[in-house]
């Protein structure tokens, strides 16, 4: 199979205004498309903002919504899929979800925050329940997690025993916490053996200073491809011979001894 050319939009749009994010997004994705990628992967919240307050309950639409017709379309307009970040209307609650949409425009996957962080999304959110969520893309499997899920290696190591190829992990990473984009990622990214896309949020956004570096790291450790602090559209290859062979020279799924860790659960 050959590499999927992965594109991670580093930008936080204009808060509260849908619209304006949905253009943003659609001239990342011409972008994205003319670079020859086949994945376009949004931040966090990317769809209405991420410090909307009170705004919340307003914005938030179902899983098949307009936000979501507007991103199929945009999808099937450039030829690639786009990894997206909203809130989640079901019934009375709401998730802080990502979806994940295939070059046809066809859903292939909607993601549920797990593991929620600080009294602003305690607030408004609720968790999910669904710990792993995958498809299949160009043939290779990308699984879905959203910001602080991926703090947790149990979560990536879920994703890795289920055979996740490539994680996708739209973030809203903070002040002071930038140590989590420069080494946590790709350490995720070695121990379980898969490439991590983790893309995230830039500059001041009402109490909060989004930090950017944005990276993808590859199963080996190293980053392939990393943004700075501002806005930004970095472009980097998921090389499933490279998977291959380092999960071979790696043998850490292998060498586990399940039998020894059942008070870790």
């Amino acid at each position: 199979m050959p590499p999927l050319r992965t594109a991670l939009l580093q930008s936080s749009g204009r808060p509260g205004a849908v619209a304006e994010n949905l253009k943003v997004l659609d001239e990342a994705a011409a972008r994205a498309a003319a670079s020859g990628a086949r994945l376009l992967v949004a931040p966090e919240m990317f769809l209405t903002g991420y410090a909307i307050g009170d705004a919340v309950p307003e914005l938030a639409e179902p899983a098949d919504g307009p936000g979501a017709r507007s991103v199929a379309e945009i999808a099937e307009r450039h030829g690639l899929a786009v990894l997206y970040g909203y809130p989640e209307r079901d019934g009375e609650r709401i998730f802080n979800a990502s979806q994940l949409i295939g070059p046809d425009g066809a859903s292939l996957a909607n993601y549920r925050k797990t593991h929620l962080f600080g009294c602003f999304e305690q607030e408004w959110f609720t968790p999910g329940e669904q710990a792993v969520v995958q498809a299949d893309l160009d043939g290779i499997r990308i699984g879905l997690l959203i910001c602080y899920d991926v703090e947790f290696p149990e979560n990536v190591r879920a994703h890795a025993l289920a055979g996740t190829d490539l994680l996708l992990v739209p973030t809203a990473q903070m002040h002071p916490f930038q140590f989590v984009a420069e080494s946590v990622i790709p350490v995720r990214a070695f121990e379980s053996q898969m490439y991590v896309a983790y893309v995230n949020r830039t500059g001041p956004e009402g109490e909060f200073e989004f930090v950017g570096l944005s990276c993808l790291a590859g199963p080996d450790g190293t980053v392939r491809t990393r943004a700075g602090r501002g806005e930004e559209l970095v472009v980097g290859e998921v090389d499933p011979e490279f998977l291959a062979a380092s999960r071979t020279a790696n043998p850490y799924l292998h060498d586990r001894r399940p039998g020894l860790y059942g008070s870790l659960a």
